[in-house]
């Protein structure tokens, strides 16, 4: 596995310290712990977004979805079945599972829904007013000077 020094990113940046951790996690994450279960992320809308996860065999009082700050976490626990059951091939992986998503400034989760097999979880966007893009009125005349008190020491 390659590795990366991400060193010189603290040192150039100010304020990206939250980004670069997150490159450094993700590229030291075990592959294999992350493909089950198999889930889908895809962009809905303009600021809307939908994570879709493969729980079959798996009931809504055994999922639970919370959001963190900026980290969603879904979990599955199977309860214990009361009767015992003798399977001659158990295909229908079953095993409880903990999935983290890193979200991005100002998403939240809107709603969840468990159909089909698939637990949906939607996400929108929410960019407050005061960071979004705003016009800047130009004057056209010149700036004043402002006339100050000579500092005497």
């Amino acid at each position: 596995m390659r590795t990366y020094d991400l060193s010189p990113l603290y040192r150039a940046t100010v304020g990206f310290d939250r980004m670069a951790d997150l490159l450094d996690r993700v590229m030291t994450q075990d592959v294999g712990t992350s493909t089950y279960p198999p889930y889908n992320i895809e962009k809905t809308d303009e600021d809307a977004y939908r994570i879709s996860i493969a729980v079959a065999g798996f009931t809504d009082d055994d999922l639970g979805v919370e959001q963190r700050e900026t980290e969603l976490v879904v979990t599955a626990r199977k309860a214990k079945e009361e009767t015992a059951r003798t399977y001659l091939h158990r295909g229908i992986a079953t095993r409880a599972f903990e999935k983290r998503f890193q979200l991005a400034d100002h998403v939240r989760v809107t709603g969840a829904s468990h159909e089909n097999g698939l637990l949906h979880i939607d996400l929108v966007r929410e960019v407050p007013e005061a960071l979004k893009p705003r016009q800047i009125e130009i004057n056209g005349t010149a700036p004043k000077a402002i006339d100050a008190e000579p500092v005497t020491a």
